[in-house]
């Protein structure tokens, strides 16, 4: 249970320091996104545990007004080709994870969500999060 509260502490600090959101009022009509936790444990080659991870997602499924039909993925020939030509050079390919990548993309649209409970700004209760940068789950954090 430590784990997942460091997991989820770790993601709150991170997503506070890129300056994802900003607390604001929420304006009469709108209606605020709700978010969810995900959780998930990387494991070592030798199947132990290497660290528990928690991100939040936004509920973006139910944004409203907004249609995105472009879809975006790595496709795996370009992947093929630098492997390939890595083996030919006898060069050597490393793989990383790039932590929190869909936190740097600046969100053109306004869009607020909750607070996330148990890390709600103290005497800023009633303020809701207008985020600034893209958070997982929206339908154009892959855009951005």
């Amino acid at each position: 249970m430590a784990q997942w509260k460091e997991a989820i502490k770790s993601e709150i600090e991170s997503i506070l320091q890129s300056h994802t959101w900003e607390l604001v009022d929420l304006l009469s009509g709108c209606k605020p996104l709700g978010y969810k936790w995900i959780f998930k444990k990387k494991m070592k080659a030798d199947g132990t545990i290497d660290k528990y991870k928690a991100r939040l997602e936004i509920k973006g499924f139910r944004q409203q007004g907004l249609y995105y039909f472009d879809t975006y993925s790595t496709r795996i020939t370009p992947i093929k080709m630098i492997l390939a030509i890595a083996a030919l050079r006898n060069g050597e390919v490393h793989q990383m994870d790039v932590k929190m990548t869909f936190l740097n993309g600046d969100l053109e649209n306004v869009l607020h969500m909750n607070q996330p409970r148990g890390f709600m700004a103290p005497r800023l209760e009633s303020k809701v999060c207008r985020l600034v940068k893209s958070l997982y789950g929206l339908s154009q954090a892959p855009i951005q």
